[in-house]
């Protein structure tokens, strides 16, 4: 199944809110992302006929169990590539955001699998006594989180 970026930012959206919140309402999803209504009823109109939520007007959102999946796979693509284009090339964090939201949707499976596995190896995570899994929303923040101290001491020690 293919997901248009837009379509894939609100199924991203979706995602989030209900780690957050049990009941998720279109003005939630207009909030987060900034759109009006009319433009999120549309977006969710073509996620219910895909299968990717269950919702009906003027009641609560509710990703379906292949919703849930997919989003798990947007959040991987997106979280592995801005990693990528920020702590292996040196990305401005704003310009890889953009960036990785972009192009999540049309860089394969394989291809994340694949860049994971590199920043594995170039980073060195198997040193990092954990059971890294990228795959994982937790390991991935708490990578981030480690990278920003490995900079900082990078950055004290040329001061």
């Amino acid at each position: 199944m293919y997901l248009t970026n837009s379509l894939a930012e609100y199924l991203k959206a979706i995602y989030v809110i209900s780690k957050k919140q049990e009941k998720i309402r279109v003005t939630d999803i207009a909030d987060m992302l900034g759109y009006a209504k009319p433009s999120v009823n549309r977006a969710l109109k073509n996620l219910k006929e895909i299968n990717l939520i269950n919702f009906e007007p003027y009641k609560d959102i509710k990703l379906t169990d292949t919703g849930i999946k997919i989003s798990k796979k947007i959040m991987k693509s997106h979280s592995t590539l801005k990693f990528f284009l920020t702590e292996l090339i040196g990305i401005e964090e704003d310009v890889a955001e953009t960036e990785a939201t972009s192009i999540k949707t049309y860089v394969s499976e394989d291809t994340i699998l694949k860049l994971e596995q590199y920043i594995n190896t170039t980073m060195k995570l198997g040193d990092m006594e954990c059971n890294y899994d990228g795959s994982k929303e937790k390991c991935r923040n708490c990578l981030y989180y480690k990278m920003k101290q490995r900079r900082r001491k990078i950055e004290n020690a040329k001061n």
